[in-house]
C-alpha cells in the first residue's frame, strides 16, 4: 500500500475530462479483464459512460490543441542547460506521433460504436434502475451468456476506436503531474491558501499526504486562487468538519 494519498484539482473544464476519462479507461480495463457476467456487465457501464462524455464534447479537437501545445512547450526547452536531449526528443517524438495517429482517425471518435442498436438500447434502459435484466434486454444478456473469448474480443473491438485518445491523455496528463516539483507546506488549523501567478499556465493542484492522517483535503477555487481544507470525517455520519490540527502536506503546482 502507498504510504501517501494524493489528491487533485484541476483548473479547467479540460483538464476536468481528461481526468474523469483517464480514471473511465482505467476502470475498463480492470472490469474486462474480469471473467464473470458482472464484470462484463460493469465493464458495459464504464463503456457506456466513456461514450456519453464523447457525445458532449469535441475531445478529438481539445487534445490535439493540448498535445501541439505540449510539443512547443517542449521544443523551447532543446537548447537549455541541464536537459536530457536525449529523453526530450523522445517525448516530443512520442507527442508527434500520437498527434499523426489522431489526425488520422476519420470522423468522430467512437460513433460507430455509439450508433450501434444494441448500445442504444442499452443506453435507454440504463436509465432505470435494474433496467438491463434478462427480461429487458434479451439481446444483451445472450451476450453477456457466450463465451468468454468472445466477450473480450467484442470489448476489445468496441473500445478500439478510443485506443488513440487514451493514449494521448496519459501522455498529456503525465507531463502535467510532473512538470513541477512538489513544495513542503503546513496548514494551519486545517486550513492553507493558494496564490497562484495569472502570467503561468497552472493546469493542476496536487496534494499529497502521509496515509496515517486522520483526514481528507478538500480543494476549492479557481485558476487564480485555491483553498485547501483538510477535514475530519464524522464518525456519526454527521457532516465533516476542520481539522483543528496543523496538517503537513507536499503541494504540487502543476503548468503546461
Amino acid at each position: 500500500m502507498k504510504n501517501h494519498i494524493i489528491y487533485e484539482f484541476p483548473l479547467n473544464e479540460r483538464i476536468r475530462v481528461f481526468i474523469r476519462l483517464e480514471q473511465l479507461f482505467q476502470e475498463f480495463s480492470h472490469f474486462s479483464s474480469g471473467s464473470t457476467i458482472a464484470d462484463k456487465r460493469a465493464a458495459i457501464n464504464v463503456l457506456l459512460d466513456v461514450m456519453s462524455i464523447f457525445r458532449r464534447n469535441d475531445l478529438k479537437s481539445e487534445i490535439l490543441k493540448e498535445l501541439d501545445r505540449h510539443a512547443k512547450v517542449l521544443t523551447k526547452y532543446a537548447d537549455s542547460q541541464n536537459v536530457d536531449s536525449k529523453q526530450l526528443e523522445s517525448i516530443v517524438n512520442n507527442i508527434t506521433e500520437t498527434s499523426k495517429k489522431l489526425y488520422a482517425t476519420p470522423g468522430k471518435i467512437g460513433l460507430g460504436v455509439m450508433e450501434s442498436d444494441l448500445f442504444q438500447s442499452i443506453t435507454q434502459r440504463s436509465s432505470i434502475p435494474g433496467g438491463t435484466c434478462s427480461f429487458d434486454l434479451p439481446e444483451f444478456h445472450f451476450w453477456l451468456e457466450q463465451e468468454e473469448s468472445i466477450r473480450a474480443k467484442d470489448l476489445e473491438r468496441w473500445s478500439l476506436p478510443f485506443n488513440e485518445i487514451r493514449t494521448a491523455i496519459d501522455l498529456i496528463l503525465d507531463f502535467i503531474r510532473t512538470s513541477n516539483a512538489p513544495s513542503e507546506e503546513l496548514a494551519e488549523a486545517g486550513f492553507f491558501q493558494i496564490a497562484l501567478d495569472k502570467s503561468l499556465p497552472y493546469q493542476l493542484i496536487k496534494v499529497s499526504m502521509n496515509r496515517s492522517l486522520p483526514c481528507f483535503a478538500e480543494i476549492s477555487g479557481g485558476k487564480h486562487r485555491c483553498s485547501i481544507r483538510f477535514m475530519v470525517p464524522s464518525a456519526d455520519e454527521q457532516r465533516p468538519t476542520q481539522s483543528s490540527d496543523d496538517i503537513p502536506f507536499a503541494l504540487t503546482r502543476c503548468m503546461f
